[in-house]
């Protein structure tokens, strides 16, 4: 049986818990870096980058 898991799911869980644990080291920056690698490969890099878009035009236009 072979069973295979995707590198986005593996990391974003390992993401999610070195944020949840509040982890400062070395390898939960990695971590994180090969989370939004993996994630900025896969169909979900443009509802994010909307998102963030978004986000950061509203902030902007809340200052002014």
């Amino acid at each position: 049986m072979i069973f295979s898991i995707s590198a986005v799911l593996l990391f974003g869980t390992a993401s999610y818990f070195a944020v949840r644990t509040k982890s400062a080291s070395g390898g939960a920056a990695l971590v994180l870096f090969l989370f939004g690698f993996f994630a900025a490969g896969t169909g979900a890099y443009d509802p994010i980058t909307n998102v963030v878009r978004s986000t950061a035009e509203a902030l902007s236009a809340l200052a002014n």
